[in-house]
């Protein structure tokens, strides 16, 4: 086994008996982003969630390494202490719960195995929260709020990357973080994730549509899945293409 890796090896997954990935392969090194492009049912967030270990998703065959770990023989909260972080297409509104505890309780169950890590007083780790939202830019104010309560589409997004931040991920994956924000929310969102994987080396699996949150984050590798296969790989030049062009060619090879 690998360490230091994302390694998805000829994965096939499943829903209600309907083969969904047909057969995906790919390695995410530290620091790396790669982003998933295709059209719709493609594959992409089915990806995303069986990584993460949603239960609804069946793998029929194939492995995941992450950092010589089987990831699938994990539950959820275990790939998290693990290392795997995934920021949602549409995250959860859940009223009455304060960003700031909610936060203080993902970190402790994300280094529960890292004692050293955890804080031993309360304010120390709302210090250290405070610091993570200035270092990113993010309303302080969001902290004592309940979680993503009345919050617009750009301040979730913004409250997940806070959550990225805090997690210190290894292995982040984005599943259409850029869905419906606007382009000063896609370069403030951005601008936060470049800064994660500038300070933790994190690798950064980017699940999108759109060539817009590409600009800023500039894959190191862009894949093109279709029919839950990755059908074409390449380099940032590769999304020009795909703009220019389309998925039509692709999906009729």
């Amino acid at each position: 086994m690998s360490k230091n890796l994302l390694e998805i090896k000829d994965l096939k997954v499943s829903i209600e008996d309907k083969q969904i990935i047909n057969g995906i392969s790919l390695k995410v090194k530290p620091g790396e982003i790669h982003a998933i492009m295709g059209p719709n049912g493609s594959g992409k967030s089915t990806t995303a969630a069986t990584l993460a270990g949603h239960p609804d998703y069946e793998v029929n065959s194939g492995s995941v390494e992450l950092n010589s770990q089987q990831l699938l023989e994990l539950s959820p909260d275990e790939r998290s202490q693990s290392g795997l972080f995934l920021a949602f297409q549409y995250p959860v509104e859940v009223p009455g719960v304060r960003v700031q505890n909610f936060l203080k309780l993902a970190y402790q169950a994300r280094f529960a195995n890292r004692p050293e890590k955890l804080f031993k007083k309360a304010i120390d780790f709302r210090n250290h929260l405070k610091s993570l939202a200035k270092e990113l830019d993010i309303n302080p104010e969001f902290l004592n709020r309940g979680l993503n309560e009345g919050f617009s589409g750009g301040e979730k997004k913004q409250l997940e990357i806070l959550q990225m931040a805090v997690l210190e991920p290894e292995f982040a994956i984005l599943d259409e973080t850029d869905s419906g924000l606007d382009i000063d929310a896609i370069k403030k969102v951005s601008a936060g994730v470049q800064k994660i994987i500038e300070k933790y080396n994190t690798g950064v699996l980017v699940i999108t549509h759109y060539k817009r949150i590409l600009e800023y984050l500039k894959p190191d590798y862009v894949h093109v899945m279709v029919k839950g296969k990755i059908v074409k790989s390449g380099s940032e030049e590769l999304v020009d293409q795909l703009e220019a062009s389309g998925y039509k060619d692709l999906i009729e090879e």
